[in-house]
């Protein structure tokens, strides 16, 4: 599956759900790398709106016009996955300083188990201060949050909110 020339990177996150913000990120990294995986994934200490099949299928649909991306759950460490793909590269967004000085120390720590490199691109200036967690909270609350999200995950958070209630 690894072509040395080739230049793979993979971006993670949990995409619950993909934003725009997200769609950014993707975007500029698949301009920079040759192929870019979008591996979902599980945080333990995050409560979800979507499981993974659904965020599986939402990412996807958002991300249908990137011919160099492709999305895959991702399971176990980070950088095993990167290893079994030949990915050189791990992808992460930045909001805020919190997010550089975690991402700083995620780096340090995969360096040291992987010969990975990370890339840290800054949220662009539309959806930079945007998290799936405030969308969350909000569509649970009844606001629109559907200049956030592309349309099909718009109507995917309205049938989640309506599931509830």
């Amino acid at each position: 599956m690894s072509n040395s020339n080739v230049v793979r990177a993979v971006c993670p996150g949990s995409f619950d759900p993909i934003t725009y913000g997200h769609i950014d990120i993707i975007s500029r990294a698949a301009r920079l790398f040759d192929e870019v995986i979008v591996a979902v994934g599980t945080n333990t200490t995050k409560n979800y709106m979507f499981d993974v099949p659904e965020r599986l299928r939402l990412t996807t649909a958002a991300l249908a016009d990137l011919s160099n991306v492709r999305v895959m759950k991702l399971g176990g460490l980070l950088v095993q996955f990167c290893e079994q793909l030949g990915a050189r590269v791990i992808v992460k967004g930045l909001r805020f300083g919190t997010d550089f000085d975690y991402e700083l120390q995620q780096h340090h720590l995969n360096s040291s188990l992987s010969p990975t490199d990370t890339v840290l691109l800054p949220g662009g200036r539309a959806w930079g201060t945007i998290s799936s967690t405030m969308l969350r909270e909000c569509a649970w609350n009844g606001a629109d949050v559907s200049e956030f999200v592309p349309p099909e995950v718009h109507a995917a958070i309205l049938a989640k909110v309506a599931e509830k209630m």
